[in-house]
């Protein structure tokens, strides 16, 4: 049995994917930024499932997150880094804050959440990280250039990482839906 933490669990793709966990048997820690649209999980499987709010923008939401998974569950044996944001509009019209906010959910919460998993995944010498990038990150259109580039620099960041980690057991795949 395995035990995932899967971000961005209140709809589509991840809630998809932690429905697919625990029905197979595994356990998960599903989470949001919303807990009140992930408590069912809890309720459907509740010796499998830890519902949990977390904020990809929040340090301290991740470092809670992990703490409780590890805590109720021993380990956390794959991460999948689903939760996104998008922002859409021209380069020459987009505005910083939002270009910001769109990098520190799409880059720095998942390159912030990987780390926090990595000491205990280089300690049991496995592990696997799933990041959900886009098709995005590889073909840009008009109108998403910051949201490409933040994927883009998503699946970097996870293409050095693989490499840093392959030697330990440790598995880093990036989905690109």
């Amino acid at each position: 049995m395995k035990t995932w933490l899967i971000t961005g669990c209140s709809t589509g793709i991840g809630r998809g994917i932690a429905r697919a966990v625990l029905k197979s048997g595994d356990q998960a820690i599903v989470t949001a930024r919303n807990i009140a649209r992930i408590e069912d999980f809890a309720v459907d499987y509740p010796d499998m499932c830890l519902a949990l709010s977390l904020d990809l923008t929040d340090t301290m939401s991740m470092e809670r997150a992990v703490a409780s998974a590890i805590e109720r569950f021993g380990r956390i044996d794959v991460l999948v880094n689903n939760a996104g944001y998008g922002y859409r509009a021209a380069i020459e019209e987009s505005e910083d804050q939002e270009i910001d906010r769109l990098f520190a959910t799409n880059v720095f919460g998942p390159t912030r959440l990987m780390k926090l998993c990595l000491p205990q995944m280089r300690k049991n010498r496995s592990g696997i990280i799933i990041n959900v990038s886009s098709i995005g990150a590889v073909r840009a259109a008009v109108g998403n250039g910051f949201y490409s580039a933040s994927k883009a620099a998503l699946e970097l960041v996870s293409d050095a990482l693989g490499k840093e980690v392959a030697h330990l057991g440790i598995h880093v795949i990036t989905v690109e839906p």
